[in-house]
């Protein structure tokens, strides 16, 4: 308690307990509808506390009550080695060093954390590439969307089955099939029968996750033999492009809206926008959208706080560009099948297909986003309405431009790592000849190249014959050599 801000709270604490940081009373009834607090003074057992009893009432915005200075064991053997208490004054006992090595390594300074993003990604990747190969004309997207999520629960039920201690894994975001103007979030329900035709621009999304651990991929496919051209091309080479030069900014030391404004200049030397709602979030174990969020385009209305990247952190950087107005629509609500639960909000639901739709999703679905198809259908009908009602979930919206608009979409995670950014979900483009050239923009140019690798302190001279060193020099060669390919 002594941890929260007083500049910004004002923080009573009330306590039968004597000492300087409490108000000595004891709580004699709660006002819940009035929040308030009804109290009276006790005494500190001194000689010369002859007074009687102060009653009086505190008002609450919040209230917590909680055990006091000591609690009892009763005796039970071990609660005193491992249990946590709360005492005044001196706060939670110290960890042990296995729990603070656990919370420690919860972050890319643990190998095993960085090896479970590294295989949450190396499914995800497979899975894009499988979706991929079955993007031909006439596949339905239902079929498309099933195969995407059964190819990453395949895969991951596959790993970390024998360790002691039960690891969760699968589905991180559920795989969504969004062609031609339709920005995102296409992922329906069973009995819908939309197809994929010739020549449709097919953006792919979806994640995977290990323990927790995030890693999310979005990619634009065209359904065509050949190299891709004219506005398609141009389109698919800006959100591409954008993407490559996100990587190169997203670092240590520089800022959110660095990126903000980098991409949108991208986007434009392909007369292209980029689509205004789209948010790159902070990726943490088991939280897809941390509170550090780079937005893709500010105005007055969304804002976000400014922030630097650090290093050890991890992003899920997502572009979107249009070759229309950059403003998507949501156009049917009935379209909306992916939600993600609201773990602060809570509600005692009056239906009773509600009340078990809501049990089936806090069950399988506790905190990451998942498909309605995944629910009972006729039930999940009318549960889900009484729950969105209720702010008990979280829509993702499927959202549209004009038609005859054009819409591409990258996706990756990138991991921070003290050595550089490594981006650890992708997949190749097709060949593209855009009708537009960032040749003669020496600001982009100058973007795409930057290293995203970081050069080592100590200027001395390197050992020449190391292997590893020759290694680093021809992995960043192909890192810039592959943005300079990617926007021909």
């Amino acid at each position: 308690m002594k941890g929260i801000d007083t500049r910004l709270y004002d923080v009573v604490c009330i306590s039968t307990a004597p000492g300087s940081y409490l108000l000595l009373a004891r709580c004699t009834g709660v006002d819940a509808d009035g929040q308030a607090v009804h109290c009276q003074t006790v005494a500190d057992g001194g000689v010369r506390d002859t007074s009687e009893p102060w009653r009086f009432r505190v008002s609450d915005d919040k209230l917590v009550m909680a055990t006091g200075a000591e609690a009892s064991t009763f005796g039970v053997h071990g609660v005193k080695e491992h249990a946590i208490f709360l005492r005044q004054g001196v706060g939670f006992r110290e960890m042990s060093d296995d729990e603070a090595r656990e919370e420690k390594e919860l972050d890319l300074t643990s190998p095993d954390v960085v090896t479970k993003y590294k295989s949450a990604a190396e499914i995800v990747n497979k899975a894009l590439q499988s979706v991929i190969s079955k993007c031909k004309p006439k596949a339905k997207i239902v079929d498309l969307c099933e195969q995407g999520d059964a190819f990453i629960r395949e895969q991951a039920g596959n790993i970390y089955k024998n360790v002691k201690k039960k690891i969760e894994r699968g589905v991180a975001f559920p795989t969504c099939i969004s062609v031609n103007n339709t920005v995102c979030h296409f992922s329906p329900l069973a009995s819908d029968d939309t197809v994929v035709e010739e020549n449709d621009i097919v953006k792919i999304d979806m994640g995977c996750h290990i323990d927790g651990f995030i890693a999310v991929v979005g990619h634009t496919h065209v359904i065509q033999e050949g190299p891709v051209t004219g506005r398609a091309a141009d389109v698919i080479a800006a959100a591409n492009t954008a993407a490559e030069v996100a990587l190169r900014l997203v670092r240590p030391g520089k800022k959110n809206k660095d990126v903000t404004e980098a991409i949108q200049k991208v986007a434009a030397a392909y007369d292209c926008k980029i689509v205004e709602g789209v948010l790159s979030h902070q990726l943490k174990q088991f939280v897809i959208d941390g509170n550090k969020v780079i937005i893709s385009v500010t105005n007055p209305e969304t804002r976000v706080d400014e922030f630097e990247f650090e290093e050890n952190e991890v992003y899920a950087i997502d572009v979107v560009t249009s070759t229309g107005e950059g403003k998507p629509k949501l156009l049917d609500e009935k379209q909306t099948t992916i939600y993600k639960r609201a773990v602060d909000k809570n509600y005692h639901l009056k239906m009773k297909s509600s009340r078990f739709i809501f049990s089936e999703i806090s069950q399988k679905f506790p905190i990451m986003p998942f498909s309605a198809r995944a629910l009972e259908e006729k039930r999940a009908r009318l549960g889900l309405v009484e729950c969105m009602n209720h702010d008990l979930l979280q829509p993702y919206p499927v959202l549209h431009e004009k038609p005859g608009d054009l819409v591409a979409h990258i996706k990756f995670t990138v991991l921070l790592m003290p050595n550089g950014s490594d981006r650890i979900t992708s997949h190749p483009l097709q060949q593209l000849l855009p009708s537009k050239t960032i040749d003669d923009n020496a600001e982009i140019k100058a973007w795409l190249a930057l290293g995203t690798k970081t050069k080592k302190k100590g200027g001395g001279k390197k050992k020449k014959g190391k292997k590893g060193d020759a290694q680093d020099d021809a992995a960043e060669s192909e890192t810039k050599d592959g943005a300079s390919n990617s926007t021909a």
